[in-house]
Parts: C-alpha cells; sequence; structure tokens
C-alpha cells in the first residue's frame, strides 16, 4: 500500500499562508483497487499558541498519525547541557540542570538547524552555529530581600532563541501574575550566586518531553445525532425537559416557541451515552441516534510557546510527508538507507535484521 497526501486549508474569516504543498492528496491502493481521497482542513480557531481546526474525508490513521507527530516528532530546542561554575543556592546543580531544560525556548530555527549528533561541524561543546545555542546566568543577591532567579536572566547568543515571554500574563485583579516576571528558577538570600553556561539543542519530545512543542493536543470524531421525531411526539413537555436534563453536557434544549427538541451544540456531546441509557429507561428506545463520522475529525492544539500551533501543525504534515517518502522508497530501492538513514534501514527490515543477528 502506498500513501501520497494532499490537503486543501481554508478558514471561515481569514486566509492563512500554510504553505501546504506537501499535504498532497491521499492515494491508496492495493492490487487493483485504487482509493483517492482528498483531506481537507478548515481553520475554526487561530492563536499564537492555540488553534482548531477540522480534518476532513480522511480516516483516523492519519488523524492520529498528526497528532502523535505533533507530540512526539516535531523538533524545538532545549537546554541540553549545563555547566556550572558558580552555586551557593539551597538547590543543587542537578536540581537547577532539569528545571533549566524545563524552560520553554523559541524554536522557529529548529527545523532548519541540525541535531547535535549529526553535526559535522563542532565536537558537541555547544560552539556551533549550526546545532548549538548558548545561554549564560549570571546573578547574585546582594540585598536582605530574596531575589528570584528567572528565565528572563538567561543570556542568549541568538537574539531569535529565547525563553518564551509570558509578560502579557496577568491574574484576574489586574496585576501581573507570577509567570509574567518569566519561569522561576531558584530564589536567593543576601551573598548567594549563581553562575552558569547553558547549550541549548535541538531535538524531539520522543527523546524527552522537554522537547515537545505541544501542551495539548487532541482531536475528536465529529458526531451526527438524529432525533426521531415521530417519538419524540409521543413525550410529554415534562418528559422532554427531564431527557434534555440528563445530558451532562448542553447538546439538545426544548425550544421555548415550538417546544421540540432541538440540537444546540452536537460537538459538545462526549460520548457518554447517559442521553441514550435516560431513553431506554423511559421506555423509548431509538429515541435518538448518535453517530461518530469516522472521516471527519475536530482537532484542538496548544502549543507551549515554543513554536506557533500553526507552524506545530506544519511541520507535522512536512515530517509525515517524509516518513511516508521513506516507506514508498523502502519497497523499491536501498536509497532510503541514504536519504533517510536510520529511518529508511528500519523501513526494510534493517531493524529486524539486526535482532535476528543478535538473537543466532
Amino acid at each position: 500500500m502506498l500513501f501520497v497526501m494532499d490537503a486543501t486549508i481554508s478558514g471561515p474569516h481569514f486566509a492563512i499562508p500554510l504553505h501546504l504543498a506537501p499535504f498532497k492528496q491521499l492515494l491508496c491502493f492495493s492490487g487493483e483497487q485504487n482509493f483517492i481521497r482528498f483531506p481537507t482542513v478548515r481553520i475554526r480557531e487561530l492563536k499564537d499558541d492555540y488553534i482548531k481546526f477540522e480534518l476532513r474525508d480522511t480516516d483516523t490513521s492519519i488523524a492520529n498519525a498528526l497528532r502523535r507527530i505533533m507530540i512526539a516528532e516535531v523538533p524545538t530546542l532545549a537546554i541540553d547541557l549545563v555547566e556550572m561554575e558558580s552555586n551557593s543556592s539551597v538547590l543543587n546543580d542537578e536540581f537547577i540542570a532539569h528545571r533549566l531544560g524545563l524552560i520553554p525556548l523559541k524554536s522557529e530555527r529548529a527545523m532548519e538547524m541540525r541535531l547535535s549528533r549529526d553535526c559535522d561541524a563542532c565536537d558537541g561543546d555547544g560552539s556551533c552555529e549550526y546545532c548549538s545555542i548558548e545561554f549564560n546566568l549570571n546573578v547574585k543577591c546582594n540585598s536582605d530581600q530574596t531575589l528570584d532567579v528567572t528565565s528572563h536572566d538567561l543570556v542568549s547568543s541568538d537574539p531569535s532563541v529565547v525563553p518564551v515571554d509570558n509578560s502579557f500574563a496577568q491574574d484576574i485583579s489586574g496585576f501581573d501574575a507570577p509567570e509574567a516576571r518569566g519561569v522561576l528558577i531558584v530564589k536567593l538570600r543576601r551573598g548567594q550566586e549563581l553562575k552558569l553556561r547553558a547549550i541549548a539543542r535541538k531535538g524531539i519530545g520522543k527523546d524527552h518531553a522537554k522537547w515537545s512543542p505541544a501542551a495539548t493536543v487532541a482531536f475528536q470524531f465529529e458526531p451526527e445525532i438524529h432525533i426521531n421525531e415521530a417519538l419524540m411526539e409521543t413525550l410529554t413537555l415534562e418528559e422532554k425537559k427531564e431527557w434534555v436534563d440528563s445530558c451532562p453536557t448542553k447538546v439538545f434544549e426544548v425550544d421555548p416557541q415550538t417546544q421540540q427538541v432541538v440540537v444546540v451544540d452536537a460537538e459538545a456531546y462526549t460520548y457518554d451515552e447517559e442521553i441514550l441509557k435516560k431513553a431506554d429507561a423511559m421506555g423509548k428506545p431509538g429515541l435518538v441516534e448518535i453517530i461518530s463520522r469516522e472521516d471527519s475529525f475536530i482537532f484542538t492544539v496548544e502549543s507551549t510557546g515554543a513554536i506557533q500551533a500553526s507552524q506545530m501543525f506544519i511541520n507535522a504534515i512536512d515530517i509525515l510527508k517524509t516518513k511516508l517518502d521513506a516507506v514508498r522508497l523502502s519497497f523499491d530501492t536501498e536509497e532510503a538507507d541514504d536519504q533517510f538513514g536510520e529511518l529508511g534501514h528500519h523501513m526494510r527490515g534493517g531493524g529486524i535484521d539486526l535482532v535476528s543477528r543478535v538473537i543466532q
């Protein structure tokens, strides 16, 4: 079976330059049967760190592949090496290094940078423009008041790669929230200091969660709800209201004018089947039919801020295309090994052969 992908993107109020040329038509064929699909994406809501969109005319395997790639395989930058020069705080070196690694960094450059293990321009010491970004931190407390050392104290060698800025955050009272001062690293008292050098490298969430750009990636099947109007007419107004109230989410309501039960928000249905159980308990099985569309998905994506949510989606499509290209090449030629490295070798069964040799 061979997969090639394509899709179109549209939005109700805006056009987005998502350059989705790599998302080509989904073409699946096996034997003499051909199945051609043209997945479509419709943007519902878009912010820097949030995107909600519909993915239609495809199947669960593609939807779940995109979800998993956004979580675990879209690369970002994160601090991976810390050299302590001076640390007289209450936290030990390993604790501070761990906290530094979990600070999200702006990672628009991540896709074009090299993995440190694949970089042939350096020896891994961090002084490399192709695979590393250097940070320095030098803070000392000289007053009697506790000093908060935050991500804002990190000085980057590249102005485009800095800790994610949460300066827009405010609490409900209108004052700056603690997050507005940056991610807290450690607190210092008089005479204590922290001086270190840190190296940020490219990585993916599959290796460590600190490289994952996603705070949340989830999708749900789009529900189709059909009310049996003839059976509904056999219920009294009080029974209709009782039935509507049995749904944990506001999916239905009774129209005050017509006194008919109508669907107000089908997507609020959580597949809990409470409404179906209530219909059975009232002696009205078949009162409503709820079908989950297996070719239509509603995605909700939230970013940590390392990259924009829309860019995360684009990068996931590019990575999925690369994987599918590796699968396609692996059927016919060993060229996959040269072009895709370990991935191509694994797709041709290289990993399995190695295991079998070890067992023997």
